[in-house]
């Protein structure tokens, strides 16, 4: 085995390392949404992005900000509208387009999700030190760079 070999295979061990960390992080986390809070992560997500976008978003940008299909999206808007978190607008000059943003009720709601969901982030990675923290930060910013 080369030098070369012996570092391919340690990315390949700190991928999976990586990889690991991320799905235990992910898994806890709806847990926490769901046994904490009786919500998913892709309810939490959905509402994250229409906290961020208050004045509401089309269904196609919403997917695409997401990373998911308009179908999935639309679900889970389907249940937010239900429950009375988000409301549907269709755009006046294009009745085929609709806007969708959260409601008053859907922002206090996201806003509380949002204080816990934070809390228990901190609590998962609180074993790292400021210094590890900016560390690793500054790392996946370079690996993102590299992977766009």
């Amino acid at each position: 085995m080369n030098e070369t070999d012996g570092v391919s295979k340690r990315r390949l061990k700190m991928w999976i390392r990586l990889l690991g960390v991320t799905r235990a992080a992910e898994s806890h986390l709806r847990e926490h949404l769901r046994l904490g809070h009786d919500t998913t992560l892709p309810r939490f997500d959905v509402m994250a992005a229409l906290w961020r976008r208050r004045e509401g978003v089309t269904m196609s940008e919403l997917s695409r900000m997401l990373l998911v299909s308009n179908g999935n999206a639309t679900a889970v808007v389907d249940r937010l509208e239900k429950d009375g978190l988000a409301r549907r607008t269709p755009l006046a000059t294009d009745r085929r387009t609709v806007h969708v943003a959260l409601t008053p009720e859907g922002l206090q709601q996201f806003e509380t999700l949002a204080a816990g969901h934070e809390a228990e982030v901190n609590n998962l990675f609180s074993r790292l030190t400021d210094a590890e923290i900016e560390q690793l930060t500054a790392l996946l910013k370079k690996l993102r760079k590299d992977t766009e």
